[in-house]
């Protein structure tokens, strides 16, 4: 089992309950703990291209994850489970075991519940069946739906197709801004925070949340090599601080540190989140089956009545929802990129009229140190910080901007969500730029 901090003093002798789900998806995943030595390396790939096809090849290894390929309708989802809302499961079982599919109740989250298949199954067939009117004459349809898996669209969570970049230091944060944020805390669900994190980082991270075992990223698949997306959540923390630097953060762990997750995982990071959590931040998505909006996230967001919710819009260029971005409560956040004259709309950005902010997604903050492997590509040897690119980021400027509203004006988060999609929008299908 490899360290979850190579820099660290040794952790401790238990694991935590975030620690065991972590390395049991990151065992799942056989290329993660040979990233860089155990995949072939493609004359003239560029480093870009490696780095997603590493990325398929371990979703490819990982028995617990199922690809929907219908082009233009792709989603990922955990095989032989299906997600039912409460009401309609004593009829959606009858059903189902009608078909000669007998299945079992199994524990629920979510609001939802869960039936399990004891053979692999068709998932994403037996919903569309499901969802056919023609099957429930005289009775309305059941809600019904695969149980998806979060880890980006079509490419790795947080990137528009590469991986991050060695980038110099920040200089120390502006004291004339310290208040900006003071006294509002953002949660950040993401793939949790490094253990070095605060010390690493004494001027931006320091002191600005409270380190709990659960909360930490795994970071490394052996030695002091990175994961894909180790550091994801710590690069996301410093992005939420340099938007609103008297910000305090509440990391919490959705993903592991290859930037996977699914439902559960992430509805369960929500349900952690502190009472002073004012804002949170979703530096991440997945699509649905049929676009549809997911169960669990509609129940889990609706438990979280006066908070501000944050969400990347995701990276695969088109304009299909992605979740829980599109939700309607929700503030969904494209990216822009740096053009000769002013911002250009990021052309990995999703986009559409249900995107309602976009900021700069190419931006440098705190990161891990540790090297990046890749099959056949110059190691990357990173010291603590880096450039990365996507709407995972701008999401993360986003947010801090609306907690530095909250304190500059005076208003509650729902109230400042609104003041600043209030404001013009910059286009019509990437809304107001937040600068």
């Amino acid at each position: 089992m490899p360290p979850d901090d190579p820099y660290a003093s040794p952790p401790p002798a238990g694991l935590s309950r975030r620690q065991v789900m972590t390395w049991s998806a990151l065992a799942a995943a056989a290329p993660l703990g040979l990233v860089g030595r155990g995949t072939t390396a493609v004359a003239g790939e560029s480093p870009d291209a490696t780095y997603q096809r590493v990325f398929l090849e371990t979703l490819t290894a990982d028995p617990d994850l199922r690809r929907h390929d219908l082009t233009g309708r792709e989603f990922l989802y955990r095989p032989r489970q299906l997600l039912v809302a409460r009401p309609d499961v004593s009829r959606v079982m009858s059903r189902l075991r009608s078909y000669g599919h007998p299945v079992t109740e199994g524990v629920g989250f979510g609001g939802v519940a869960r039936l399990r298949f004891a053979a692999e199954t068709d998932i994403p067939a037996l919903v569309t069946r499901l969802r056919d009117p023609q099957q429930w004459p005289g009775q309305p349809v059941p809600l019904v739906q695969p149980h998806h898996v979060l880890v980006g669209f079509g490419n790795i969570m947080g990137n528009p197709g590469g991986p991050p970049r060695v980038a110099a230091a920040l200089p120390a944060p502006d004291p004339a801004r310290a208040g900006e944020g003071a006294g509002v805390t953002v949660g950040i669900c993401d793939t949790g925070i490094w253990r070095q994190a605060g010390s690493r980082h004494p001027l931006w991270l320091g002191g600005s949340y409270l380190a709990e075992v659960d909360d930490e990223d795994a970071v490394y698949v052996g030695a002091d090599v990175l994961a894909l997306q180790g550091g994801h959540g710590t690069f996301v923390a410093g992005l939420v601080r340099q938007a609103a630097p008297g910000v305090r953060l509440d990391p919490e762990a959705a993903l592991n540190a290859t930037g996977v997750g699914d439902e559960e995982m992430l509805v369960a990071a929500l349900g952690r989140l502190g009472p002073q959590v004012s804002v949170v931040n979703l530096s991440l998505g997945y699509f649905t089956q049929d676009d549809q909006p997911p169960l669990p996230l509609v129940n889990a967001l609706a438990a979280l009545p006066g908070r501000a919710v944050v969400a990347s819009a995701g990276n695969a260029g088109t304009s299909r929802r992605a979740w829980p971005a599109a939700l309607e409560r929700v503030l969904a956040v494209g990216a822009v990129s740096a053009g000769s004259t002013g911002p250009v709309p990021a052309s990995y950005s999703n986009h559409g009229e249900w995107v309602d902010a976009c900021a700069l997604g190419d931006r440098t903050s705190t990161y891990v140190r540790g090297r990046l492997e890749l099959p056949g590509q110059p190691t990357r040897h990173f010291d603590g910080f880096a450039a990365w690119a996507g709407t995972s980021f701008a999401t993360g400027h986003v947010a801090g901007r609306l907690a530095a509203l909250m304190t500059g004006a005076g208003l509650g988060a729902e109230a400042a969500q609104a003041a600043l999609v209030a404001s013009p929008r910059w286009h019509p299908d990437y809304g107001v730029l937040v600068a």
